[in-house]
């Protein structure tokens, strides 16, 4: 898994999650820069899944808990009304270092 990351960008956070698809559960990393937010996907057969959010996308940052008793749920709502769940570890701490780029 590779991101080629642009001028001037550093990586403030990574880490394993799983991406909530329409259809199926996605295995990948979650990578937040100081200028976006990555989803990469360990298997080269879901690429398709691969997102690029951009701080300007952002609209809200909401918590959830995975099968309802684990805190480790974090949704991205995207301006365009799309929502982006994922699963990762140290969600709060993912979700207060989001709320400071957008």
């Amino acid at each position: 898994m590779v991101v080629d990351l642009k001028a001037n960008e550093l990586v403030l956070k990574a880490g394993d999650s799983n991406y909530f698809a329409s259809d199926k559960q996605v295995n990948g990393k979650l990578i937040l820069t100081n200028q976006r937010v990555y989803f990469r996907t360990i298997s080269n057969e879901d690429s398709q899944y691969n997102l690029e959010i951009m701080p300007n996308q952002i609209q809200e940052i909401l918590y959830f808990n995975t099968l309802k008793i684990f805190p480790n749920g974090l949704n991205i709502i995207l301006k365009e009304g799309k929502e982006l769940k994922f699963k990762i570890g140290n969600r709060n701490d993912w979700g207060k270092t989001l709320n400071r780029i957008y």
